[in-house]
């Protein structure tokens, strides 16, 4: 597996703080060179939880050989020897950049309140290095496009999905700088600027320290990888309530219901100005629904156990994506889809996070509170998001909201009563296009 550094040490220029219509960041003095502050010794408790440890690590052990071996049964079933095996194998690109840099963070990382769920961060990386240049001039930065935290529940009988807007005003923690390995200084600033300022660990550190929720994992695709892996399944179907003409998403699509490939996929996903209201938030919704799509056809085709079909996924997938050394061989990759393709289609929640406009400029967002804030402890502590379809008319959602709104005030002098579970607006993998 080739290993990368996440563009932490590629050259070029640093970023420039004015492209487009971005506010800029406050100045970013530097403290130091990455790597030399001291990792510490383990101390006396420590020591002792290492003692302890062999059990736990026999029986990961156990369970990770059990997986590969299931992984392998499974494609030698349908017809994939291991020839195959090691192609696909050696296609993923490994990140180890980032490991390295979270560790310098570690005791400033959430703890996990439930360790058997899992928190999967996908990334959509704009870069425009190598073939992706057709989509804008290389000038060495690159920006997370799309970010979405998955969460994978502990007895994998449910999903979340949530959306992170890339306008989004957050915090951007220290981090180290992605081309002069230098750190930078805590700061206030847009989402999307944590993926320019220092990778997938400077975006994990964000989300991080906007959730409270421990990321486990990360996957990067970036617009190549999304067409070849879309292309692999032959397209995914969507549902258009009316003609769209954007020129500069290079879209011209009939209304109803279609399916799209390459580059009609990828422009469908990102276009913003020819599709509903032209807002990042509409933008979101629609590649939710695109990955819901793309879910129920991958389990009803039977792709997973057609040789046919699987192969052209698997050499798709595994060359198009960027992982963590936790997720970068094809046994992991097998146990996390295998969770997600024993989910029942209503199990798999597609969200975003309740955000609104910013306070100091309306072409931003800030989080809507208290709403956010109960949403991340939801996922924090491994227990189902209700969602209200989004497909429902305004009026249902009004009501839905007011709902919300009377719940555990706290404020009534009578007895108390457990607070009720929060729904928002959203929709699961089950609706199909056009329903």
């Amino acid at each position: 597996m080739d290993a990368v550094t996440n563009d932490d040490d590629a050259g070029g220029p640093r970023p420039e703080p004015g492209r487009g219509d971005d506010p800029a960041p406050a100045e970013r003095p530097r403290t130091g060179e990455p790597g030399t502050e001291p990792r510490g010794e383990p101390d006396a408790a420590s020591d002792g939880e290492a003692a302890d440890a062999p059990a736990p690590r026999s029986r990961r052990r156990w369970l990770r050989w059990a997986a590969a071996g299931g992984a392998f049964v499974v494609l030698a079933a349908t017809g994939i020897g291991a020839a195959l095996y090691l192609r696909f194998e050696d296609n993923i690109t490994t990140d180890t950049r980032t490991a390295e840099i979270l560790k310098r963070y570690d005791k400033e990382r959430p703890v996990p309140e439930v360790h058997d769920a899992q928190n999967v961060l996908l990334i959509g990386s704009d870069s425009r290095e190598g073939d992706n240049r057709r989509y804008g001039e290389d000038d060495g930065q690159a920006r997370s496009d799309t970010a979405i935290l998955l969460h994978l529940s502990a007895d994998r009988e449910s999903a979340t999905a949530v959306s992170l807007p890339r306008d989004l005003m957050v915090t951007v923690p220290r981090c180290v700088d992605r081309r002069e390995g230098e750190e930078s200084r805590e700061q206030f600033a847009q989402f999307n600027w944590a993926y320019e300022f220092g990778g997938a660990s400077c975006t994990i550190r964000t989300v991080e320290e906007l959730t409270g929720i421990r990321v486990d994992h990360h996957l990067v695709i970036d617009f190549q990888g999304f067409k070849k892996l879309v292309n692999s399944v032959d397209g995914v179907e969507v549902c258009l309530p009316k003609p769209v003409v954007d020129r500069d998403a290079k879209l011209r699509l009939p209304a109803g219901r279609q399916t799209l490939r390459g580059e009609e996929a990828l422009g469908y996903v990102r276009a913003r100005h020819a599709l509903g209201d032209g807002s990042d938030t509409e933008r979101m919704e629609r590649q939710q629904d695109f990955l819901a799509s793309l879910f129920r056809k991958v389990r009803s085709t039977g792709v997973l156990m057609n040789p046919a079909k699987l192969v052209p996924v698997l050499d798709a997938a595994t060359s198009s994506l960027t992982a963590d050394e936790g997720l970068n061989s094809l046994t992991e990759l097998y146990e996390l889809v295998r969770g997600l393709r024993e989910l029942p289609e209503e199990g798999l929640v597609f969200l975003t996070v309740p955000r609104q406009p910013y306070s100091q400029d309306p072409n931003r967002d800030e989080l809507v509170q208290p709403e956010a804030d109960r949403l991340f402890t939801l996922i924090r502590k491994d227990r189902p998001v209700d969602v209200v379809q989004r497909s429902e008319d305004a009026e249902d959602r009004q009501e839905a909201d007011g709902a919300r709104g009377e719940r555990g005030t706290g404020d009534d002098d009578g007895p108390s009563e457990p607070t009720p579970t929060p729904t928002y607006s959203g929709a699961t993998a089950e609706h199909a296009p056009c329903d």
